[in-house]
């Protein structure tokens, strides 16, 4: 008896949590339809078109869509909260382009900073106004500079240390934080 009560709690307690879930569907470029329960695991070029579903009425998991589309391949590997390859791909294209982003404008901020300072040196004869005025416009492009490099640092940090992590810890293939060529 007490076993049955026990049995019954526990489903009506998962049926819950079940109901007030939201999962929401997509359909990548393959074709493949992918659901996940949080709209951020949806790749950016795809969340204007994922639908959010009632996850009573979904009538398959979605290894049986990804399988009966696919029918002679088996179901995409996935890490351990849902995430697959094209995830993990997204993540990291983002943040390199992010990386030679910063790295482009650290190098542009530089080579102003090095005019600058050498017109600030080629200025001996120039009124002292035009001195002041020069250390100003070299003190922003430092500030520009210590802003670029911070951020060069975070995204060089997310592509070298936090995302090998990250895939580490949930069990992403390490082959998915590669760049394809």
């Amino acid at each position: 008896m007490k076993r049955t009560i026990l049995f019954l709690l526990v489903q009506l307690v998962i049926s819950s949590l079940a109901f007030g879930q939201e999962v929401y569907q997509w359909v990548d470029e393959k074709g493949t339809i992918h659901f996940v329960d949080d709209l951020t695991l949806v790749p950016e070029k795809y969340r204007d078109q994922a639908q959010k579903k009632d996850p009573s009425k979904i009538p398959f998991s979605s290894y049986e869509a990804e399988s009966r589309d696919k029918p002679d391949e088996g179901p995409e590997q996935r890490d351990l909260i849902g995430r697959g390859e094209d995830w993990w791909r997204a993540k990291v294209k983002e943040w390199n382009e992010k990386l030679l982003h910063t790295q482009k404008n650290y190098e542009t901020a530089f080579a102003e900073w090095k005019a600058k300072e050498k017109e600030l040196d080629e200025s001996k004869f120039k009124p002292n106004s035009f001195k002041r005025k020069l250390k100003a416009e070299i003190k922003v492009l430092e500030d520009k500079l210590k802003e670029w490099e911070k951020q060069r640092g975070e995204a060089k940090n997310m592509v070298e240390k936090v995302l090998p992590k990250e895939a580490a810890d949930y069990k992403a293939d390490p082959e998915w934080l590669k760049m394809k060529e």
